[in-house]
């Protein structure tokens, strides 16, 4: 609430109807003069109000125009490296790149300067182009190509060399839509007066980089070997001179030009710490992403041997930096190459002692001796697609398989294998023996005749028990007795 506003609410409250319209009348008057001189402020005050040559410092200054001066002069002559005497921070054009190296921060801060000032002024036209292009020199150089008229954002060739494609498409659709109005035509002229200052500064940088870059082979041949002219140049200036450079270890000499970001807790995973110049030069960014760092490492250590070299003019020809590139690039080449192709190694052989077998003859006796007959085999067997007759007539499931099915139908005898025979001992084959010899067998062991009896009629006794074998077994006994193999002589005479 403002302080008009104020007194007319407490007025409402002590006066009466007439004095309260009359004291409404004055306050209203009031509070329209202070609008009044509010709006009066602000175009007195705003970005608006006066040229962009008021904010600057640099621009249009005496000292910019003498160093652009001394910088075409000495860009004029040729100077060897053998011309140089003494400490080479004596000699008056290294100074003059000393001082315009360090000119060239202030040239990145009068551009930002003017980006605001342009923003603020065309922001009434088209306010979302601040969005749509980032870049202060492509905001500048859109924003002087569209001016008034962005219905001429399609098809423009000029506009087609500041943005891409899928950009120029992004701002033709957001600026058919947009609230902004036109620009007064006293506003319009330092829109352009600003954004052709930004670009004159931005072509004056360009100017004394370039004359940086073709002097740092006359003040620092061996360094620009190394690193290139544009790093080299970046190095000498944020370190201070060239013998500044020369007296830092590599370690350090890696992480000149660093910068601390604060992103204000957004996440810092895609920011890289302890990244200066010597990270973001050719020589280390032409490499895959995992071998940077330690290129990066590598590339210090030879800057800080070339530095060193220069800064006594020891090799004016830089020869010594080429080398050290060279030194470097088989470096390069030797950590890309691909691991060599693992060898096959045959394995050695065993120390342990062979272990025993079950083997030998007996074992293969012993399976023989238990092997399948070739009758169990036949029973085993059963033809596809036939069927079989139960043998018990029980519905058992029992049948012989293929025993007597081939040939004739007639089983056969089952052929004896030695393999397979039953071994007995001798001592139960003597058994058997006298067993058959002497007794103990029966008709249906021995073939007897079937009207043998033991039942006999004599004559003197009528029925008679006899053994009808009796007969048999005599003649059995005589040839044992005398045509044995192992008998002796019954009789012998002596002489």
């Amino acid at each position: 609430m403002s302080l008009a506003d104020e007194l007319l609410a407490d007025l409402e409250e002590d006066h009466g109807d007439d004095e309260l319209q009359d004291n409404k009348d004055a306050l209203a008057t009031i509070k329209e003069e202070e609008k009044m001189e509010t709006e009066d402020a602000a175009a007195t005050n705003g970005p608006a109000s006066g040229s962009v040559h008021s904010l600057l410092k640099l621009a249009n200054s005496q000292r910019l125009a003498e160093m652009m001066e001394s910088v075409e002069r000495f860009f004029a002559t040729e100077r060897k490296a053998e011309e140089m005497v003494g400490p080479v921070e004596a000699d008056p054009e290294y100074r003059l790149i000393v001082q315009v190296n360090q000119m060239a921060a202030e040239f990145d801060t009068e551009i930002g300067i003017i980006h605001k000032y342009c923003k603020d002024l065309y922001g009434r036209r088209f306010p979302e182009l601040d969005s749509l292009v980032v870049g202060p020199l492509d905001y500048m150089m859109t924003a002087r190509e569209l001016a008034n008229d962005l219905e001429r954002v399609k098809n423009n060739d000029q506009l087609q060399q500041i943005l891409t494609q899928a950009t120029i498409m992004v701002v033709s659709v957001t600026a058919s839509t947009t609230q902004g109005e036109p620009l007064p035509e006293a506003d319009l002229a330092r829109l352009m007066e600003a954004c052709d200052l930004a670009l004159e500064l931005n072509r004056q940088k360009l100017r004394i980089y370039e004359y940086i870059e073709s002097r740092m082979t006359f003040i620092a041949p061996n360094l620009s070997s190394v690193v290139g002219a544009a790093t080299a140049a970046k190095l000498m200036g944020a370190a201070g001179g060239l013998t500044a450079l020369s007296k830092m270890p590599a370690c350090n000499i890696m992480l000149v030009g660093a910068e601390k970001r604060t992103l204000s807790g957004f996440s810092q995973a895609n920011v890289l710490p302890h990244t200066g110049f010597i990270y973001y030069s050719p020589i280390v960014q032409d490499l895959p992403p995992d071998l940077r760092r330690k290129t990066a490492r590598v590339v210090s250590a030879k800057v800080a041997l070339a530095a060193r070299v220069d800064s006594f003019h020891e090799c004016p020809s830089g020869h010594v930096g080429r080398g050290l590139r060279d030194e470097i690039e088989r470096k390069l080449d030797k950590m890309q190459e691909p691991p060599p192709v693992k060898a096959v190694k045959p394995l050695p052989a065993p120390i342990d002692m062979p272990g025993k077998r079950r083997g030998g003859k007996r074992v293969r006796k012993m399976k023989e001796r238990y092997a399948v007959t070739e009758m169990r085999k036949q029973a085993n067997r059963m033809t596809f697609g036939e069927i079989e007759d139960d043998a018990y007539q029980q519905d058992l499931g029992y049948t012989r398989g293929n025993i007597g099915k081939g040939g004739t139908g007639r089983i056969r005898a089952a052929q004896i294998d030695e393999k397979t025979k039953v071994r007995i001992s001798k001592t139960l084959q003597k058994s058997l023996q006298r067993q058959q010899n002497y007794g103990g067998t029966t008709t249906v062991k021995k073939q007897v005749a079937g009207t043998a009896s033991s039942v006999a009629f004599t004559p003197l006794q009528g029925l008679e028990i006899v053994n009808p074998q009796a007969a048999e077994k005599k003649v059995s006994e005589d040839n044992a007795r005398y045509f044995s193999s192992v008998a002796a002589f019954a009789k012998v005479e002596r002489s």
